[in-house]
């Protein structure tokens, strides 16, 4: 009970509102009756004073009613009501000894509950700016209990209110957390359920449940001062702490939720182009399947590619709570390692570093080799119009010689310019490929580079360049900084990311370099074709 020491100097605070709840009910009229034809059978006399006297207590009008009670008990000194009753009145008129002594005959004469819960309630709280000593308090709390146990009554709910509040106020958590979560089962929309909820939320550590059970308490007449001040004691803040964790938490779910779609979809769609290639007619244009499947590739790696950097901030988080919690643990062993919470701390702040700084570094693009002029080959030159003339497409504006033995196109020029097809067409030739290439083999794979640009295959890209350069620039720096190992979390994101992002990619690239739907209008130049 003494796990948040803030919160029990509010205790004494909240006490007083709770206990005016409890003395403010409204009397069961069926209950008051029988009382009253119990007063009939011994003193038919005294019913029109004993009714005045209630009437007079609940308007806390002590005086008047304790001097119609003592008219009462005149009239029947054996009848215990009139004892509680009178002694509650002289206790509120301040004198507390003499109503004490009434509440004690009371229970003398008879131990039943509302006398065993009056005479503790008014020895634990007299009034409302003072309190029972600690032993009023614990007879009290023995004699609340046995009330509690005893009554029946289960539309009265200020007997567990009493044990619960003098439970707190003794430190014994045991009797408090079992009434209290009595009380959430019983009476679920009493003010002071949720008061008691809240300070066993507190207790607890749970600062969000805290917080909603006082407000709940608030909404059903619990004092807002008395409420904020509850809050202001830490519970809000570290509710609202404890909020944006698990907010954090949720969103890093989604997050990997949505690393695994990535890759789900792209083993789906790597197994959807094989088989797409397999099936399709070599001979056949391509048809609306083929066509959407293309589009919907394009799709997946602007999605990709833009999950990177959406990926980012949440890598970020990872490290910082990692970095957070090997501080942490440190703190909670007794002992913090100065050379390896410094080592810790450095590889969280350079890997976050290296994160933000490589978006900004932009790699120099180079065209590969070197323009070969038409006067160089013009017979090379004439075959790439002709080619491109079969194939119903705009020829190549320049021609590239590698020493390797690759075979490519790109275009180069603004965004703009490529999807409106007006962009610089490139045609990479490896010298390699040159010697013992047939001509009708070389007008065949020119075909099929034609189709790329039929197929605006270059006309994008530009996301999935744009990440591949990134992804390239921070694994780079992770390197040379040498954290570039397994427990550092942005590496291991790295590697991750980049092979979900190469299979994406590599499978358009099947997609892309298996589609052979030109060969029905280059005709007879492609019968050796291959990719």
């Amino acid at each position: 009970m003494n796990k948040q020491t803030s919160l029990l100097s509010l205790f004494a605070i909240l006490l007083l509102p709770l206990l005016a709840f409890a003395q403010g009910r409204e009397r069961d009229a069926e209950k008051e009756n029988a009382i009253l034809q119990q007063l009939q059978s011994v003193a038919p006399s005294a019913v029109n004073d004993f009714k005045a006297a209630t009437e007079a207590l609940d308007r806390e009008d002590f005086k008047e009613a304790a001097r119609l009670y003592e008219l009462v008990l005149k009239k029947a000194p054996e009848f215990d009501v009139v004892f509680r009753r009178l002694g509650f009145s002289l206790v509120g008129m301040g004198r507390y000894q003499e109503g004490i002594a009434m509440m004690e005959k009371a229970v003398s004469k008879k131990k039943s509950p509302e006398n065993l819960v009056s005479l503790a309630q008014s020895l634990a709280y007299p009034g409302p700016d003072r309190e029972g000593s600690k032993a009023d308090k614990e007879r009290a709390f023995s004699l609340a209990r046995i009330a509690y146990l005893e009554k029946r009554d289960e539309d009265d709910p200020s007997y567990p209110f009493l044990v619960a509040q003098l439970s707190l106020d003794l430190n014994n958590e045991k009797v408090f957390r079992e009434v209290t979560e009595a009380l959430v089962k019983k009476y679920p929309d009493q003010m002071a359920t949720h008061y008691f909820a809240a300070l066993l939320a507190a207790f607890d550590e749970d600062w969000i449940k805290a917080e909603e059970e006082i407000k709940k308490a608030e909404a059903l007449g619990f004092p807002a001062e008395a409420a904020r001040e509850f809050l202001q004691s830490g519970v809000h803040s570290r509710a609202t702490v404890w909020r944006y964790v698990f907010y954090s938490l949720y969103a890093l779910a989604a997050w990997a939720v949505g690393l695994v779609l990535l890759f789900a979809f792209g083993k789906i769609m790597s197994g959807v182009t094989l088989r797409s290639l397999e099936q399709s007619d070599p001979n056949v244009t391509a048809g609306q399947k083929e066509n959407s499947l293309r589009n919907f590739y394009r799709k997946l790696i602007s999605v990709a590619g833009f999950y990177y950097y959406l990926s980012l901030p949440f890598v970020v988080l990872l490290v910082i709570i990692a970095a957070g919690s090997a501080f942490y643990a440190f703190y909670m062993a007794g002992q913090i390692p100065i050379k390896l919470a410094a080592l810790i701390g450095f590889g969280a702040i350079a890997t976050i570093f290296m994160m933000i700084r490589s978006l900004f570094i932009r790699r120099q693009s180079e065209d590969p080799g070197r323009a070969l002029k038409e006067s160089e080959a013009p017979r090379l030159w004439q075959l790439a119009r002709e080619v491109a003339g079969v194939v119903d497409t705009r020829p190549v504006d320049e021609i590239r010689l590698t020493p390797g033995t690759e075979m490519a196109v790109y275009e180069r020029g603004s965004f703009r310019e490529r999807s409106q097809d007006r962009a610089r067409r490139i045609l990479i030739l490896g010298l390699g490929t040159v010697n013992g290439f047939r001509r009708n083999a070389f007008r065949a794979v020119l075909a099929h580079e034609y189709g790329h640009f039929s197929h605006r295959d270059t006309a994008g890209g530009d996301v999935a360049l744009r990440v591949n350069s990134d992804i390239i620039n921070f694994a780079e720096a992770i390197g040379r900084a040498g954290q570039a190992v397994w427990w550092n979390l942005a590496f291991q994101f790295l590697r991750a990311y980049h092979f979900i992002f190469r299979r994406i990619t590599h499978g358009a690239t099947r997609l892309q370099s298996g589609d052979f739907t030109i060969r029905a209008k280059c005709g007879s130049c492609l019968p050796t074709a291959k990719p």
